[in-house]
């Protein structure tokens, strides 16, 4: 059965459109795929100009061809926008919604996300917006989520960060970083591992402070905290080690040591994660009822619409969309 990637274009005044088209034209050749670009038409059609797929209205999932467009809105957006545009940003929110729909009805495998822009949205009336990641887990009735960032160097080795806590001020982590969301990444970092189809599920967990809290001596949160949940986890069968020091574990996981690492907020899990796979990173958001994933970048205004953006993130972002979906169906 040919499976169906929606991906949702994102703020369109940005470079989602772009990035979009241009990485399933790449992987187009790769198998019989179908793609629904969930946004509006008239900016998917211009950012199709130098990819050139045979892009069509979606008629239904049995239409013939492989590329289709679906606008989630009533009517077209007016053209031109400005950048990060209340309309683009509504558009964008609608997006999300009709393509989270769609894979929780089943009729999609999975949700390939383009950037949005936080505070556009937030302008255009959706004051709680968090992140898209909030938003999905939300219209999927779920708290039991994590963000995981992935990513391979040019030796082909493979960093897999998994975090505790994500978009919320570093002097917050402390009280808001808690056992219970700590067990939760790691059991999702271990899950995700198994669903990757990896021989092992080995996890690294890292501590909050610098040398993860020497004994006590930098802070007491990876006693208090962080040891009692990778103890629990252990307990529970899982193969889990920590806390670790944030200074050295990334080299060791970089190493293959270690096949998934617990980053306790966001810089200390993403900054060496994009050290490594700047352009090639990927967003997966692990607890979902269905596969999500993401391009690691954002809407980049200042070059939308010039025919530059490199899409190797979102390239990377459908590749493991694909992947996940076909690990999936055969279970």
């Amino acid at each position: 059965m040919t499976g169906w990637i929606g991906i949702s274009l994102g703020d369109v005044t940005g470079v989602g459109p772009e990035v979009a088209l241009k990485a399933v034209a790449a992987e187009a050749g790769a198998d019989g795929t179908k793609y629904l670009f969930v946004g509006d038409p008239q900016f998917a059609l211009r950012a199709n100009a130098s990819p050139g797929l045979d892009l069509r209205p979606f008629a239904g999932y049995d239409a013939p061809g492989r590329f289709f467009v679906l606008n989630p809105a009533a009517s077209l957006l007016p053209a031109p926008l400005s950048a990060g545009s209340p309309a683009a940003a509504q558009a964008a929110v609608d997006a999300l919604r009709e393509g989270a729909a769609r894979c929780l009805r089943g009729e999609l495998d999975a949700l390939v996300t383009a950037p949005v822009n936080k505070e556009s949205i937030i302008r255009a009336g959706h004051e709680g917006f968090v992140g898209q990641t909030e938003f999905l887990s939300d219209l999927a009735g779920t708290t039991q989520t994590a963000m995981m960032l992935l990513g391979h160097d040019e030796k082909n080795r493979w960093l897999r960060v998994a975090l505790a806590t994500i978009h919320i001020a570093l002097k917050s982590v402390p009280e808001r970083l808690t056992p219970e969301k700590i067990t939760l990444a790691i059991e999702l970092a271990a899950q995700s591992c198994r669903d990757l189809g990896l021989s092992r599920a080995r996890v690294a967990v890292c501590g909050l402070n610098p040398h993860a809290g020497e004994g006590g001596k930098f802070g007491d949160e990876e006693i208090t905290t962080i040891a009692p949940a990778v103890r629990a986890a252990q307990k529970r069968g899982l193969d889990v080690v920590g806390p670790l020091s944030g200074d050295t574990v990334f080299h060791y996981a970089l190493q293959g040591d270690f096949d998934a690492v617990v980053a306790m907020y966001h810089d200390q899990g993403l900054a060496p994660l994009k050290a490594v796979a700047f352009d090639t990173g990927v967003n997966w958001t692990l607890g979902l009822p269905f596969i999500r994933t993401s391009p690691d970048h954002g809407t980049a205004y200042d070059i939308a619409g010039k025919d530059i953006a490199n899409p190797s993130s979102m390239i990377a972002a459908l590749r493991l969309a694909r992947q996940l979906a076909r690990n999936r169906q055969t279970r």
